[in-house]
């Protein structure tokens, strides 16, 4: 079979076509060996693949191989052969992924592991890259790969400005009821200031973004109108100016942290939207790790990924760096990489600072797409398997290194960066817990503490374990190795002591108190964040109720048998509590449906009507602009024509009409898309019920910012990209457009309805119920209104600007 390579529309398709081809002819080895000399690393047979079964023939690395519970992954060496390197003072392998990082933060990690272009970097073709235009050029090199996904806008900075105040007493609860009618029932801290000069006064304060029912603010002008707006609708005729405004966000419960700290250090005491007080750094810390981060459903963009090959002190930095660039070559084949060495002889950073650290080590940043479209695996397996690869590759460059699991020796788990802080980087680096329960485990780590594994297949690794150090210890190679083996068959005897005596006991108190009272706690804080249960409507209480109930059976499942009387007396007191509380509900809505005049009622059961269809034209016309209606009413006519054409002959055996039928509604879609990705309002509200219209629409906007990003790259105008509506643009006329133009005027006044019906249809199919926690998912739950708004309000000014220009 020939190729013509010229036939792909873009470069990497050509390369993949053509590699392909060569692997049929039988030139895989070839190209592999090519592929790795060009890179800087050593052939196959040099002693790093040989052997290796880990890869496949296209060199990247095979999935799905664990080497857990005794069973090794195939390419793995033995349980065997890796103790007696390890006894004989082979040293641990060390492969740390340190982070991930989106596109917009590639530029900032390469200049930190290159020293900002003062320490020579290497891609993977190996080129070296030196001062800040060698590190510069990556960023274009690579723009290609990023996703340039935006993160989410997770914790907003906010001030309000009261005055004109009547009442001169209770700021804090005045300020408290302003936020709750501003914010919802979103988490938040507040501080507030006197402001004599204008008869009140002043709040500053950080909220999170997102409320429970998934609406997430932007933080931005726009929805500081928004909820200006709750703000003046929520007045009821109190004497005071109040004045809303967001004044910055960000990301995470770094971001979060930081914030709430500043808020702390003024001198204005700080309270949570349940009143309580904020006083110190910890607190406020605590506050934004513990009880803030599972509101956030924060997400960031993983593009590239850091990761840091260590060694010990002393080791071949010349070796390692060969070691380290042939591991990468080899692991991640088709993906762009660079590397860095970090030695502590020629670091430029001060160790004050946190450089020179004492040992050498390179530092990697890995783009997470291949160029055929392949990502990053990042999982226990795959680890173990780099650890296991960086091991070979080491041995190979003549360092004694080896691939090794915390069970082997009972070690304690890692810390991450998120659990400790440094406060001394003189020699090794010194850090403190960020909490009780990290500062424990960092102490574990620094002591080499005893850790034994809780589940039965780490167990039964561990007994294979300590059966091997037993084996080294009675007939190793030499002293040393013999006594090396024993110390672990020791470590591992005590382990085992430690594991059972955890185990009587935990038979002699099958259900832990401390769980209990954690439970018990945990209902006490539902019971009490009802303080305004009159607010609530009828699914919203069936929600509250059920958090009771949940909150009831998770404490009674680990209640001790000696708690059983005094449960039974909180379990009662609990249930009547929800019951006054649904009589208050039940007695409030009737009050207010009783209160409501005859006209307001038959008002209301008016509006309850179903809308003809000149009214739901108007009304869309009055919402949407007459040209945007006109312009949706063609192609959401074509859309609902195709489809049911589609369903008219889904039940027939015509391949063919149907293929002809699929292929002309994609046409109307992608119409549709485009004219949505325009700014089309109408569109875009249709699509947000229709799955099929808001791909469309979700296609068209990634084919502009690429045809924009190519407009930029090439420095070249796009006729395209000038604001020109697809509605705007001249089509050829065929045979169908008469027929076309005939149906837009018979069935002008049904589009709306029809997109309307299908839009509420398939909503209320997929409106999940009262206390659902699937929708906590941010790729899946519902667009806020808000942030829809903003985005059409957006594209509507940038068509706008592009036209008059």
């Amino acid at each position: 079979m020939e190729f013509f390579l010229g036939a792909f529309e873009t470069e990497w398709q050509a390369r993949k076509a053509a590699l392909l081809h060569e692997r049929s002819l039988g030139g895989a080895r070839r190209l592999e060996d090519e592929e790795r000399r060009r890179r800087g690393g050593s052939v196959a047979g040099a002693g790093l693949g040989a052997g290796r079964g880990s890869s496949g023939t296209d060199g990247r690395p095979a999935r799905g191989r664990s080497g857990h519970g005794g069973r090794r992954g195939a390419g793995e060496p033995s349980m065997r052969s890796r103790f007696q390197r390890l006894s004989k003072g082979s040293q641990p392998v060390v492969v740390k992924l340190a982070s991930f990082g989106s596109g917009g933060r590639l530029g900032a990690m390469i200049r930190y592991v290159s020293r900002n272009g003062q320490v020579a970097a290497e891609n993977e073709r190996g080129e070296q890259l030196l001062g800040r235009d060698g590190i510069s050029a990556v960023g274009a090199e690579w723009d290609h790969l990023m996703s340039n996904r935006a993160e989410s806008r997770d914790i907003g900075t906010f001030s309000v400005s009261v005055s004109k105040v009547g009442n001169q007493e209770n700021f804090y609860e005045q300020a408290r009821d302003i936020l709750e009618n501003a914010l919802g029932n979103r988490r938040f801290v507040y501080s507030i200031s006197l402001r004599p000069e204008i008869n009140g006064f002043a709040i500053a304060g950080v909220s999170v973004l997102r409320d429970g029912a998934g609406e997430r603010l932007t933080a931005d002008r726009k929805a500081s109108e928004i909820v200006q707006a709750r703000i003046d609708q929520s007045s009821n005729g109190v004497e005071r100016s109040v004045t809303f405004r967001f004044t910055g966000h960000g990301n995470g419960t770094d971001y979060g942290a930081s914030r709430v700290r500043d808020l702390v250090a003024s001198p204005d005491e700080v309270r949570d939207q349940a009143g309580r007080e904020i006083t110190d750094a910890k607190q406020a810390s605590d506050l934004v790790q513990l009880e803030w981060r599972a509101h956030l459903h924060s997400r960031k963009s993983r593009d590239v990924m850091h990761l840091v090959l260590s060694a010990r002190a002393g080791t071949d930095a010349s070796a390692f760096h060969s070691a380290a660039r042939d591991f990468l070559g080899r692991q991640f084949a088709g993906h762009r990489y660079m590397l860095s060495l970090h030695d502590p002889t020629d670091d430029p950073k001060a160790e004050a600072d946190g450089g020179k650290r004492p040992h050498v080590h390179v530092h990697a940043i890995v783009a997470m797409r291949s160029e055929f479209g392949d990502r990053i695996e990042t999982s226990i397996t795959s680890f173990r398997q780099w650890r296991v690869g960086m091991a070979e590759a080491a041995r190979a460059h003549g360092i004694d290194m080896e691939m090794t699991d915390r069970r082997d020796r009972a070690s304690p788990p890692a810390f991450n960066r998120n659990q400790v802080r440094p406060i001394s980087r003189s020699g090794r680096t010194e850090h403190e817990g960020t909490s009780d329960a990290a500062q424990s485990r960092y102490d574990g780590q620094r002591s080499d503490r005893h850790s034994f594994a809780q589940t039965t297949k780490s167990r039964n690794y561990t007994d294979i374990a300590k059966l091997e150090w037993g084996d080294i210890a009675q007939s190793g190679d030499g002293k040393g190795a013999k006594d090396f083996a024993k110390r672990q068959t020791n470590r591992l005897d005590t382990v085992d002591f430690s594991v059972d005596s955890n185990r009587n006991a935990a038979a002699d108190h099958p259900n832990s108190l401390s769980q209990y009272k954690t439970h018990l706690v945990i209902l006490e804080k539902v019971l009490s964040g009802d303080a305004d249960m009159q607010q609530m409507n009828t699914n919203e209480f069936d929600a509250y109720e059920k958090l009771v109930t949940d909150a009831l059976d998770r404490a009674e499942r680990v209640m001790p048998e000696g708690q059983r009387k005094a449960f039974a007396e909180i379990a009662f007191a609990a249930r009547e509590h929800v019951e006054a509380r649904r009589e208050m509900m039940q007695n409030e809505e009737a009050e207010k449906t009783a209160d409501k005049p005859i006209e307001s009622q038959a008002a209301e059961r008016q509006s309850v009507r179903e809308e003809t269809p000149d009214e739901r034209w108007n009304a869309a016309v009055a919402q949407h602009g007459a040209q945007a209606v006109e312009a949706a009413n063609r192609v959401l006519l074509e859309v609902e024509h195709y489809r049911d054409a589609l369903d008219k002959v889904g039940s027939r055996d015509d391949q063919v009409d149907q293929a002809s039928l699929r292929a002309s509604l994609n046409l109307e879609l992608a119409r549709a898309g485009e004219l949505g990705a325009s700014g089309n309002s109408l569109i875009r509200e249709v699509a947000d019920a229709d799955t099929e219209l808001r791909a469309a629409v979700e296609a068209a906007e990634r084919s502009r910012e690429r045809a924009a990003e190519k407009v930029k790259s090439d420095g070249m105008p796009n006729a395209g990209g000038q604001g020109v509506r697809p509605e705007e643009m001249p089509r050829e006329r065929d045979a169908g457009d008469e027929d076309r133009n005939r149906r837009d005027e018979v069935d002008k006044a049904e589009v709306q309805g029809t997109a309307a019906k299908r839009a509420e249809t398939r909503t209320e199919t997929s409106r999940p119920e009262a206390g659902d926690t699937t929708r906590t998912d941010p790729a899946r739950e519902h667009v806020p209104r808000i942030e829809l708004q903003r985005d059409t309000d957006a594209r509507r000014e940038r068509d706008q600007d592009d036209h008059e220009r």
